[in-house]
């Protein structure tokens, strides 16, 4: 068990990414300038940790071709699309809402993945997330729901996890190199992604003040720097279906975050709904080889 410390700071870790981009937002920070943050500085503390453990990034083209492709759907998009819809829903919601993320990943590798095929108990376990998926978006203002555009936001981002981790799994984690070395190459492609895309959608960059630049540096350096660090860590110790089970934890740390700390409600729509969720998720795991179990999300 000397994975346990690790795991359990990873959850956390994760969990916490819902509140400081709901900080960061509050502020007045635009989405695509929080996706941009969150990336410019992951990218910093990858780069800082191949540096300081001697690990070049790769220089074949195929690895930066694919990774661009992976930064799109793992990063870019889905960083902006959660960040757009934590201005319209609660944290605790988006919280739950990336739960949801093993059963769009299994979608996509049944779709992309040719051994994988579908069974009966992993199609029940689709049917009832979508359920869980649909009491969620019946939560109104009050339980922080908001406008349904928020929470559509936010499941288009796991949809884009989904497709990412399939694609990963595929064409991109095999390549050479170390896995620090390809995170921060994933990482530097969003960056630069997202640096392309906002001086025309993302307007002018404004300092928001010492609370939300401290969420982002967070956001960035630990959320999407450290946390890969520990994600590996886990892996190697405990195997990647235990890693990947952080998801059922991280929705737990972001609505005690989000009720403790940012006094957002909990509406019984998204209990009921993130319990029939990760049901869903328990379903579509249980019996053969469960592919989204290999891939851990973020």
């Amino acid at each position: 068990m000397r994975w346990m410390p690790a795991f359990v700071t990873l959850s956390a870790i994760w969990g916490a990414s819902f509140a400081l981009i709901k900080i960061a937002v509050e502020a007045g920070v635009s989405p695509l300038w929080v996706a941009f943050w969150r990336c410019f500085f992951g990218a910093l503390a990858l780069l800082a940790v191949c540096a300081l453990r001697r690990e070049p990034l790769p220089r074949d083209r195929a690895v930066w071709g694919h990774a661009l492709v992976v930064a799109a759907l793992l990063n870019a998009v889905p960083f902006a699309l959660l960040a757009y819809g934590e201005t319209l829903v609660s944290s605790v919601l988006a919280g739950v809402w990336n739960a949801t993320t093993p059963l769009t990943t299994l979608v996509f590798v049944l779709l992309l993945v040719p051994q994988e095929r579908p069974t009966a108990r992993r199609l029940l376990g689709l049917l009832v997330g979508f359920a869980g998926a649909l009491v969620v978006l019946a939560a109104g203002p009050d339980a922080g729901g908001g406008p349904p555009i928020g929470s559509l936001a936010c499941l288009a981002a796991t949809a884009c996890y989904g497709a990412g981790f399939a694609y990963t799994r595929r064409f991109y984690s095999g390549r050479e190199g170390s896995a620090a070395a390809l995170s921060a190459v994933q990482i530097v492609c969003a960056t630069a992604e997202l640096a392309v895309v906002l001086p025309f959608a993302g307007g002018g960059p404004s300092w928001p003040g010492v609370p939300a630049a401290s969420a982002l540096v967070l956001l960035g350096a630990v959320g999407t720097g450290l946390a890969y660090i520990l994600n590996l860590r886990v892996i190697r110790s405990a195997g990647s279906t235990i890693a990947s089970t952080v998801t059922y934890v991280t929705p737990l740390w972001s609505t005690l975050l989000g009720t403790a700390l940012l006094a957002e409600p909990l509406g019984w729509n998204t209990v009921a709904g993130g319990v029939l969720v990760v049901a869903g998720v328990l379903l579509s795991r249980t019996g053969g080889r469960a592919a989204a179990a290999r891939l851990t999300p973020r």
